[in-house]
């Protein structure tokens, strides 16, 4: 599988969560099927601006995998099927959207006021920087 044909994470670079969360990915994901950028990047703004999407005031992590867009917990729950060890979570999929999200969305109003933010986005090292756009 190409590059520009894996699964791409867009996350907010400057949340300390949404960082813990792609360091979570990288761990869980040994065959790098997953791509990433933040969602402050001149590539996240393109891909943000050629899918009609916000590119400012993020609330959601983005996964765009297959040519279709997914956020919120969809997002979630789509990463986790591919992660090892915990494609078992996915059944959480059968709670209804509104009560996921609900949920989803709290964690985002307050993730700043709770986790921090940075002063910019993290750099990848070396090892990681092919698999961030």
């Amino acid at each position: 599988m190409s590059d520009n044909q894996k699964p791409l994470i867009l996350f907010d670079g400057v949340c300390n969560l949404c960082n813990g969360f792609v360091q979570f990915v990288i761990v869980r994901d040994p065959e790098a099927k997953f791509m990433f950028t933040s969602l402050q990047s001149d590539e996240g703004q393109k891909i943000l601006s050629a899918h009609h999407l916000p590119a400012k005031h993020f609330k959601t992590i983005i996964l765009i995998k297959d040519e279709k867009i997914f956020t919120r917990s969809d997002a979630v729950l789509q990463i986790a099927k591919d992660l090892k060890g915990w494609k078992w979570l996915y059944i959480t999929r059968f709670v209804p959207a509104f009560i996921r999200n609900g949920v989803y969305n709290f964690v985002s109003e307050y993730r700043y006021k709770v986790f921090g933010e940075r002063e910019s986005c993290m750099l990848p090292t070396k090892e990681l920087r092919g698999r961030f756009l």
